[in-house]
């Protein structure tokens, strides 16, 4: 197999993405892994490589993703502008050169110039400045790809938590919860773990939506009208689904660590538990898009960029990560090309722990 390409979109140019980016890919055996693509500007990069103190850190500059050195870290000027950064502070200024970074590395990726895409992180305020019109990434990656759906998904090794819904406020998430939803984002989970994580038969956690998963319609219904009926189905469908389970004792038992995935009904519901679990090491993966892309489970952190003091742990796995989906999905490709696979047959239900 040859060896994975990996774009890299910096970021804010005034948080910590470029020391992250820099201190991975510092490493000596880093070019055994992949072939970095950083899209950005070599002024910007070198301005990074002096400030966290990598003199020695050497890399390609190309002008397009198809004129890279598979043997360098290379360096996609995509502006010739003298920027002006001001370490630590939001500006439009960070916001317009982030979007142009994932502009053209979205551009090389629709060429398939390389294989998967790690994005640095990026502040909403400042990209909202540069009138980038889409909450996040996530979004953004979906709509350039015609994506009718994806699936926010937080991995940190064997821990992977899937969200049915994302940046919604409190008061919008019951009405978001249907019984298409669920169904939607549980196919996306399955999928992902099995063609992305090489799981051949994943086991999914569904939690409930509400206090101890409405106590039997105690305390809503939702459970019982909504998510139960989509886990009943999916099992006739194939798909090893339990729950819906109480979010905090799922947690608190240690239940999740029995599970391939487990799909979270909002945001602070998988992200809490997440992250006080892998705060520091996860990565945000985006499932279900033609394409891979992973990113750091942190924000710009204006408040330490500047300081050579930022943690490049989760920027780096995921990189590792990006390269490993990249390398699985061609696996599975090459897989189903095969006629003597066999088709996935519905769930024996002896096989299953009651609900």
């Amino acid at each position: 197999m040859n060896k994975i390409r990996i774009g890299i979109s910096i970021g804010d140019i005034n948080g910590i993405g470029l020391e992250v980016i820099l201190k991975t890919l510092a490493h000596p055996q880093i070019l055994n892994l992949c072939t970095p693509i950083i899209y950005g500007s070599s002024k910007i990069v070198s301005y990074h490589k002096n400030v966290v103190g990598l003199d020695s850190f050497q890399f390609n500059v190309a002008t397009s993703g198809d004129r890279i050195r598979k043997d360098k870290i290379n360096v996609v000027n995509c502006w010739t502008d003298d920027v002006n950064i001001t370490l630590g502070k939001l500006s439009d200024s960070s916001g317009k050169y982030a979007k142009i970074s994932l502009e053209q590395a979205v551009i090389d990726l629709k060429n398939r110039y390389f294989d998967a895409l790690v994005t640095a992180p990026i502040n909403k305020k400042a990209m909202n400045l540069a009138n980038f019109n889409f909450v996040g990434h996530t979004e953004y990656l979906a709509n350039e790809f015609g994506a009718k759906e994806s699936l926010m998904l937080m991995v940190n090794d064997s821990l992977r938590i899937g969200l049915a819904t994302n940046h919604l406020a409190i008061r919008d998430i019951p009405s978001a919860i249907t019984k298409e939803l669920v169904r939607t984002k549980l196919q996306l989970l399955n999928d992902s773990l099995k063609i992305d994580f090489n799981i051949e038969r994943p086991t999914i956690a569904l939690l409930g939506l509400n206090p101890h998963a409405s106590d039997e319609g105690v305390i809503g219904d939702e459970e019982e009208n909504i998510i139960r009926p989509v886990i009943i189905e999916a099992k006739k469908k194939g798909i090893l689904a339990m729950g819906p389970y109480p979010a905090d004792g799922f947690f608190g038992s240690m239940q999740y660590t029995k599970f391939d995935g487990i799909l979270a009904m909002y945001h602070d519901q998988g992200l809490i538990p997440f992250k006080a679990l892998s705060f520091g090491s996860g990565v945000n993966y985006t499932a279900g898009l033609e394409i891979v892309r992973t990113s750091p489970d942190h924000g710009t952190a204006y408040e330490l960029a500047g300081n050579n003091v930022a943690d490049p742990s989760s920027f780096r796995k995921a990189l590792f990560l990006a390269v490993d989906i990249a390398k699985n999905r061609k696996l599975y490709k090459d897989l189903t090309a095969n006629p003597m696979i066999r088709k996935e047959q519905p769930v024996d239900e002896s096989e299953m722990s009651k609900d």
